[in-house]
């Protein structure tokens, strides 16, 4: 054992790591093709770039960088009180969404605790209990979807977390309203629900659940959100959770200070009232969710149905397929890490890079016959 190793805390070795999706730069100089030829369907990343009422107001602030951020990020927090409807208290603001994550394990997680999730959910959940010696229930999925009644069975005296990601990452898939409100209504009071709403904004607004009356109404749920998605800020890192305050309380005393640089404070208040950016990205996901859906469909490929920005497809071999796309300029998701060895995971992109990538798939399945 190294020697270094003799010192770690004894289960810190053997934690699984987070495969992020790379670089363009770095996969270009590793696999040898043109940076400025290929394209990267891989993050679920925003295709029309960032918010641009963002990037007129990180510009402004740029020479005030020099000054620390506002360690509790009141003009941001007053902004989201005010458009979610809750206090602001309610609010922390978070270093992206999985920092969020990190929190809840901060303050409920310790060795021998339990946390229930679907089995083909966010890997990080999983990642981040077992930093925590906390033990993952993965429940199988029903058509894709989170199996609420399953997940229900799967809670015991242990469990402190159930993680529900709707719409989910990787599949796409989301539960209705209805089906959370009768999940809500059983869910045992020692345990917090987890709502990750990463790419609910992409959804219009009467599709969206409406997880924050449970806030409102002071239930045992934390809601996780984030500007990467729809406002196109995932290099700023700036998400939030909303919860009750009874809730947030704690995960203010865990939560490092300075947390939120200033220039993520700065591009996501802008970014939350820029709507005209939120509707073209809304509308963008739409018609191309259906252009991949029909190239599919004349390739005899399934695909899960989604209603995020990035659309699973079974091609049988994904991490292969995945290979042998890089190796042709286009960076996809394999899904052999989510235990979907089959599939794939692509990004929306322009109507451009979407028929690059259909086109590029096209001519691999053509060569293997």
């Amino acid at each position: 054992m190294d020697p270094v190793e003799r010192i770690a805390n004894a289960w810190i070795p053997s934690l699984g790591a987070y495969e992020p999706g790379r670089p363009i730069e770095e996969v270009a100089r590793e696999v040898g093709f043109d940076s400025a030829t290929a394209i990267k369907l891989a993050s679920n990343e925003n295709a029309l770039g960032p918010s641009p009422l963002a990037v007129s107001a990180m510009r402004d602030a740029a020479a005030k960088m020099h000054v620390y951020p506002d360690g509790g990020g009141f003009y941001l927090t007053e902004a989201l009180a005010e458009q979610l409807a809750v206090p602001r208290d309610a609010i922390v603001l978070t270093n992206g969404s999985n920092e969020g994550i990190e929190l809840l394990g901060h303050v409920f997680l310790s060795k021998g605790d339990e946390i229930v999730m679907s089995e083909h959910a966010f890997v990080i959940y999983r990642l981040c209990a077992s930093v925590f010696q906390a033990q993952t229930m993965a429940v199988p999925m029903l058509d894709h979807r989170h199996d609420l009644e399953a997940m229900l069975a799967a809670i015991t005296d242990k469990t402190r977390l159930v993680f529900i990601a709707n719409p989910n990452n990787p599949t796409g898939t989301m539960i209705a309203g209805s089906e959370i409100d009768a999940f809500m209504s059983r869910v045992p009071e020692h345990v917090i629900v987890v709502m990750d709403e990463a790419y609910v904004e992409l959804l219009p607004p009467d599709r969206q659940p409406n997880t924050l009356s449970y806030v409102r109404e002071g239930r045992r749920v934390v809601l996780l959100r984030t500007f990467s998605k729809t406002y196109g800020l995932a290099g700023l890192r700036i998400g939030y959770a909303v919860a009750p305050v009874e809730l947030t309380a704690l995960l203010q005393k865990v939560r490092q200070p300075f947390n939120v640089s200033a220039m993520a404070q700065v591009g996501a208040l802008a970014a939350l009232a820029d709507h005209v950016h939120v509707e073209r990205t809304r509308a963008l996901v739409r018609e191309e969710l259906a252009f991949y859906e029909a190239a599919f469909e004349q390739m005899g490929i399934a695909s899960i149905p989604s209603v995020a920005n990035f659309i699973c497809a079974d091609v049988g071999d994904g991490r292969d397929v995945f290979e042998r796309l890089q190796q042709r300029g286009v960076i996809v998701r394999p899904m052999d890490g989510y235990r979907l060895p089959a599939f794939i995971r692509i990004t929306i992109g322009t109507r451009p890079e979407n028929e690059r990538c259909v086109a590029e798939l096209k001519a691999i399945r053509a060569a293997v016959g």
